[in-house]
């Protein structure tokens, strides 16, 4: 058996592939596809204090190698999530994330410390998502509010604290070092870029048109996501999950060589449901057939 855990210290991995938050439900939606079990870690679908019914109208937009998507975090609050979705991921024996989103500080903070009460292993902050109207995005992009959002945070739960970051920033590495300053044991980058969709029909002269503003995902971003993954590197010390655009094992060497420890599917997860178990055996049999001794030996001979 080839070794293909990351062992982060407060939270392990039996290999280093994650499905991103929004791309793969709360616990057991994907049971028809694969035993998911077999993944490195879920993460769940983002989580606020309250339940959420996500925002009106056309919420997804398909692009040229990518997805515009405006959800608005839809989802069933973490009451609800705690009794309905927490008992079946912990009886099923999944590893799994809770992505947790807000409006406020004072919500980050409840949600941070029901964590705690419930004894959630790790939970990622989202501060970086472009499609709801308060909160996230605002937190992400200041460094003075981020790293004073991250010490509350810090303070309540004491379990693995992840920080998602956006790409949609001028200075990244800034936002990396309050992360760390604060407190966090890891970053996950990153989230959506900003973008927007145009669909025009015409009939004569009379145009319809629709536009779709929101969060772009996919292959067309890989190249930003790995250049952002390679600047937090540069400066901070924290071992970063890198996401964005991944879809074979090629990408994954990349993200790795840029100093990503762990890497997230999300978009390619609709198109490819077994993505990630099959990305897993993957990399397993490339490292045999390189003649590596595991994982971590590539990583450090990707990063000479």
């Amino acid at each position: 058996m080839i070794d293909l855990s990351v062992d982060f210290g407060k939270f392990y991995l039996e290999n280093p592939i994650l499905t991103a938050s929004g791309t793969y439900g709360y616990c057991d939606e994907f049971d028809a596809f694969l035993d998911v079990r077999n993944i490195g870690a879920i993460v769940t679908k983002g989580i606020t204090l309250e339940e959420r019914p996500g925002n009106e109208g056309k919420r997804l937009f398909e692009t040229s190698s990518g997805l515009i998507n405006r959800i608005g975090l839809e989802n069933i609050g973490i009451e609800a999530f705690v009794n309905r979705k927490l008992a079946r991921l912990r009886k099923l024996g999944i590893n799994f994330i809770l992505n947790i989103a807000g409006k406020t500080e004072e919500d980050y903070v409840q949600l941070a410390e029901i964590s705690q009460r419930e004894e959630i292993p790790a939970i990622e902050v989202n501060v970086s998502c472009p499609n709801v109207k308060a909160g996230c995005l605002e937190f992400g992009t200041d460094e003075k509010c981020l790293y004073d959002l991250v010490s509350r945070i810090r303070e309540k739960y004491k379990g693995f604290l992840i920080i998602k970051l956006t790409p949609n920033v001028t200075n990244i590495e800034d936002l990396a070092l309050a992360v760390q300053n604060a407190g966090a044991d890891c970053i996950s980058a990153i989230n959506t870029v900003k973008g927007l969709g145009v669909e025009l029909n015409f009939s004569g002269t009379k145009v319809v048109k629709s536009l779709v503003q929101g969060g772009l995902s996919g292959k067309c971003i890989k190249p930003v996501a790995l250049s952002m993954v390679k600047r937090i590197k540069e400066v901070a010390n924290l071992p970063v999950i890198g996401l964005g655009g991944i879809s074979n094992l090629n990408d994954m060497l990349e993200f790795f060589t840029v100093g990503a420890e762990a890497i997230q599917i999300g978009t390619e997860n609709f198109t490819n449901p077994s993505i990630a178990v099959n990305l897993a055996k993957e990399l397993a049999e490339f490292i045999v057939k390189q003649g590596f001794r595991d994982l971590k030996h590539l990583k450090e001979e990707l990063r000479k």
